[in-house]
């Protein structure tokens, strides 16, 4: 199992965690702010499988779609999950 941490403009977090959602994923939102202004950001936590790792990063690459300016929208991170249990 992974862990994907996936840092976003909020602007950009409903359609890209609704997409999630509705692909089986379970995503946790968290607010956050961070970056040269101190936008608002929105930190989303999925626990996914291994094999389900490369689809993930895909249809968040299909959402956020292609930046005009070249710019960054995200920072995607994969960790490792040594154990998981839901209490």
């Amino acid at each position: 199992m992974k862990m994907i941490i996936l840092i976003i403009k909020d602007s950009d977090s409903d359609h890209v965690t609704q997409a999630l959602t509705s692909a089986d994923y379970r995503v946790t939102r968290v607010a956050s702010t961070g970056g040269f202004l101190r936008s608002g950001v929105v930190t989303l936590l999925l626990g996914v499988d291994d094999d389900r790792v490369d689809s993930a990063i895909g249809l968040i690459r299909e959402k956020m779609g292609k930046s005009t300016s070249g710019e960054k929208r995200a920072t995607l991170f994969v960790v490792p999950v040594e154990r998981f249990e839901q209490v």
